[in-house]
């Protein structure tokens, strides 16, 4: 294999690799179970109620959280975590709470409505679960009724295995096989459009497996100054969808901070693959999939595994186009709950408002990554 096969395979290695260790073995610094010192108030207004919630739930001191609800009878602490975390293992279950905010709502003498953000820091970044609580005064004080949700049950089902399926036999250090190996995937970009942002150049576009077989894939793009020098380099990293089966077409976003488009004269890309053994399994539908427009211009939709395999992490990247077939946009979204079979999940990628006035039809893709093995 070529050096470059043994970089790009050595990069894919690396990538599973660190999901699964942030994941499995997070640092000490994000370990949910550290013991936070904070200072708590009163519980004398609703929001005084909520706010010691969040401080108990940064803290990891879930047992305090949990005593001061007032509906505990309806379920026990060891549910109210799991409700937090994750029944199946994601990527808030060794997630830690970075912060949280506290909106009131509604309130009358002796109920209020509160409105909970939690931001939570993932190994992906930031995963955000909002709850909207009911507050009922007790004596003198306050008490959240916790809205618990209960994990859904997957019913006994049998679920036909019916999916194409590719593996790769390499050349061994012992075959007699001459100069012969396997050849990488043949991919090509299809389209390319930088874009200025106030953060920086913006360079997204798609990229297509040309090929019949799997592809690892990714995108580097080099800005070039007007004396021909290189300005930087940067990656797609994870604003792509890396497996790629035969005909598949992925969005990817790379970003350069703080450069300027005004600067550059080219833009040199390089898109690289190799061939990596995969499957068409799992497969995850996309349901009620909807562009919202401004104001709150988001794009929504369900995604559901019809797979009988737990999918642990879901990564749904949205290409948006304008009237023109044009490619304006491309956003992700991390799910922070797994996706269990046959159980809708809610995604909601927000989208700039300037950008939402141009759009006309979209496109979503679906990475997907299980704790035995990646897609």
């Amino acid at each position: 294999m070529k050096k470059g096969g043994f970089l790009a395979l050595s990069l894919a290695v690396a990538t599973v690799l660190l999901i699964v260790i942030g994941c499995v073995w997070p640092v000490e610094a994000a370990k949910p179970f550290i013991i936070q010192k904070t200072v708590l108030t009163s519980s004398s207004t609703p929001e005084e109620a909520v706010q010691n919630l969040g401080q108990d739930i940064k803290a990891h001191d879930l047992q305090k959280a949990y005593d001061s609800f007032a509906n505990k009878a309806q379920f026990t602490e060891q549910e109210f975590e799991l409700d937090l975390t994750g029944y199946t293992t994601n990527l808030r279950t060794y997630a830690t709470l970075d912060h949280f905010n506290v909106w009131p709502l509604h309130a009358s003498a002796d109920e209020a409505d509160v409105k909970l953000e939690l931001d939570w820091a993932t190994v992906v970044g930031t995963a955000t679960d909002t709850r909207d609580l009911q507050v009922v005064r007790n004596g003198d004080h306050w008490n959240v009724n916790w809205p618990f949700t209960k994990q859904p049950t997957v019913p006994p089902q049998v679920i036909p295995v019916n999916y194409l399926r590719w593996d790769v036999i390499y050349r061994g250090s012992d075959d007699d096989w001459g100069a012969q190996d396997v050849d990488a995937p043949s991919v090509r970009i299809v389209d390319m459009h930088p874009v200025q942002r106030a953060d920086g150049v913006l360079v997204m576009g798609e990229l297509l497996n040309d090929d019949v077989v799997p592809a690892y894939v990714s995108v580097s793009a080099t800005l070039q100054a007007k004396n021909k020098s290189a300005i930087a380099t940067e990656g797609s990293f994870d604003m792509i969808s890396h497996v790629l089966l035969p005909k598949q077409v992925t969005p990817f976003l790379i970003q350069f901070p703080d450069a300027q488009l005004s600067e550059v004269e080219s833009i040199n890309m390089k898109p690289f693959a190799i061939l990596v053994p995969a499957s068409a399994d799992p497969v995850i539908e996309i349901d009620n999939q909807k562009f919202n427009p401004a104001p709150n211009a988001s794009l929504t939709g369900q995604l559901v595994n019809q797979s009988g395999q737990v999918v642990n992490v879901a990564h749904v990247i949205g290409t948006l186009y304008d009237k023109t077939g044009q490619l304006v946009w491309v956003a992700d979204q991390y799910v922070d709950s797994a996706l269990l079979p046959q159980t809708p999940v809610a995604f909601n990628i927000p989208i700039p408002e300037d950008v939402a006035k141009s759009v006309s039809t979209e496109r979503t893709v679906v990475a997907t990554f299980s704790f035995g093995g990646a897609l």
